[in-house]
């Protein structure tokens, strides 16, 4: 879906696409359940556990962060996450009234 089309669907169906996404690879499912395990981490550790590159961590962290669903500060020079615990809610409560109107607009 091009950038320029995304004006012709709804903020709701855009925001339902966005987090679609972050769940549509297996990677981004573990770094979100290994997160919610965590006081915090750091990028280091969540390579540690997840085995892939640091690299391809940071690529995925940059999806599940444009959803929104990260906060993040810094202790010393490292980077540490948890969830955004608020937007997770938002999201399912859209995920909730979309499915909740979709399974009703059925025949």
């Amino acid at each position: 879906m091009g950038a320029t089309k995304l004006n012709i669907h709804s903020k709701d169906i855009n925001a339902i696409a966005a987090i679609a996404k972050v769940f549509a690879h297996p990677a981004r499912v573990s770094i979100l359940q290994y997160i919610s395990k965590q006081e915090s981490c750091i990028c280091n550790d969540i390579v540690d556990e997840i085995d892939l590159a640091q690299p391809t961590i940071s690529q995925h962290l940059q999806v599940i962060s444009k959803a929104d669903l990260l906060k993040g500060n810094f202790k010393g020079n490292s980077l540490c996450y948890c969830l955004n615990l608020e937007r997770f809610q938002e999201f399912q409560e859209l995920f909730n009234s979309f499915f909740n109107a979709t399974k009703f607009n059925c025949c």
